[in-house]
């Protein structure tokens, strides 16, 4: 049976059978005991599903795997140590020495470090574009080493919303695997899958743990790409010899998600804890409910911004003048999310001020929680980036980043006004 979002929040990825817990139980351990030798060796060929060591695999971050996945309608999950280890794992499995993908250049800024400055050191190039370019632009970027083309359904801080229909013609044209980043979106608000993306990615740090208690990633293969004779896709159409020439190609399901867990998994290690796991396990359950608030509140937050005489400019999907409102419309419906960002007139110490003026809302590097929080991105995540790296980024040196929490809105806006007075 089909069940809605909301009732998988709450009852997805874990089954118990009579008699066990009724809530994943925290599987604190390394290893696994198995009294066959045959039963050890079936689960190293991939013969066979378990667990033998939880660097590989885990039963408690196999309940979450099996949440997030039903949620985006995937065919696995991959639970990582943070969002910046699945995005580094999400690369390697595809990617080597001579290869290149094509982002949007509107991107988180480790996300953007990562693709710039460390994958170069080891051969991969990335070519970034405007997400807002035309897709004859974009095409452009793509020949024969290129793995990927990643982008973001809600842009971390750019808030700029992915045209899907435009990036999935391109990959669907070019036979190259479609990455989407749904990490402020979450699979409550939208569901990639459904618009022509092949592999999702989530920090689980943000709205799906909720609490801003655990540290987690997620990879999702959405197991609708189609890898066998694919040419720029050699390395799953050839023999694994560490697994006796398995050919990731030839699985029945999840080709990309089995090879990123036997391979890079394997080798970096970079699962999520149990304990952590079982943290975002437990916050998934409301996600829901929260995500349905954070728009919410941020569409009234917005609204006010957008009228006060100190504010240069906000970003938010749900302002009807906001350049990307009818795709939030067409890709986000049901809401836009709780993350926005605004320009303070006036130079960075104007956005100083401002923020060390908050009382309720705080500064802190994090966002989608349930406690609103503020950032300058220019001055901190991205401040490793240039001026120009910044434009590019879509991250003017005087924008505000605001994840608007859950708590009575009213009370968010009266911080917001009694700061804005500082200025």
């Amino acid at each position: 049976m089909a069940y809605k979002k909301d009732t998988i929040c709450v009852q997805g990825g874990y089954r118990p059978k009579t008699g066990e817990s009724r809530i994943p139980p925290i599987s604190q351990s390394t290893t696994y005991f198995y009294e066959k030798t045959q039963d050890m060796a079936d689960l190293f060929d991939l013969k066979a599903d378990g667990y033998f060591y939880t660097r590989l695999a885990n039963p408690t971050v196999a309940a979450f795997e099996g949440k997030v996945a039903e949620l985006e309608g995937g065919v696995a999950a991959i639970g990582c140590s943070s969002g910046m280890s699945a995005s580094t794992l999400l690369a390697f499995t595809v990617c080597g020495a001579g290869d290149n993908i094509v982002s949007s250049s509107a991107i988180y800024g480790g996300t953007f470090n990562l693709f710039a400055v460390t994958l170069p050191k080891l051969g991969i190039e990335t070519r970034f574009f405007d997400p807002d370019a035309p897709a004859e632009e974009i095409e452009k970027l793509i020949d024969g080493k290129t793995k990927m083309i990643f982008t973001e359904t809600i842009a971390n801080p750019a808030i700029k919303i992915l045209d899907f229909d435009k990036i999935a013609n391109i990959s669907k044209k070019h036979a190259v695997l479609f990455v989407v980043d749904n990490t402020l979106a979450t699979p409550i608000l939208c569901r990639p899958f459904e618009w022509g993306a092949n592999i999702v990615i989530h920090s689980t740090s943000k709205y799906m743990d909720g609490h801003a208690a655990a540290l987690g990633g997620m990879i999702v293969d959405g197991g609708n790409f189609n890898f066998k004779g694919n040419p720029r896709y050699a390395a799953f159409n050839e023999p694994d010899e560490s697994y006796h020439g398995l050919v990731y190609a030839d699985l029945p399901a999840a080709q990309f998600a089995t090879k990123c867990r036997a391979q890079m998994m394997r080798d970096m290690g970079a699962i999520m804890s149990p304990q952590n796991a079982f943290l975002s396990w437990l916050g998934a359950d409301t996600l829901a409910l929260r995500m349905e608030r954070h728009s919410s509140n941020a569409k009234k937050v917005a609204a006010f911004l957008a009228k006060h005489p100190k504010i240069d400019w906000v970003w938010h999907a749900s302002l009807p003048d906001n350049k990307y409102h009818k795709l939030a419309e067409k890709y986000l419906p049901d809401g836009q999310g709780g993350m926005l960002s605004f320009g303070i007139k006036g130079d960075v110490s104007q956005a100083a001020k401002f923020m060390e003026a908050l009382k309720l809302i705080t500064q802190e590097t994090h966002v989608a929680d349930v406690r609103s929080c503020v950032l300058h991105p220019a001055s901190t995540t991205h401040r490793q980036l240039s001026k120009e790296e910044l434009e590019q980024a879509g991250v003017p040196e005087n924008l505000v980043r605001l994840s608007v929490g859950i708590e009575n809105p009213d009370d968010i806006i009266a911080d917001l006004d009694q700061a804005l007075a500082h200025v």
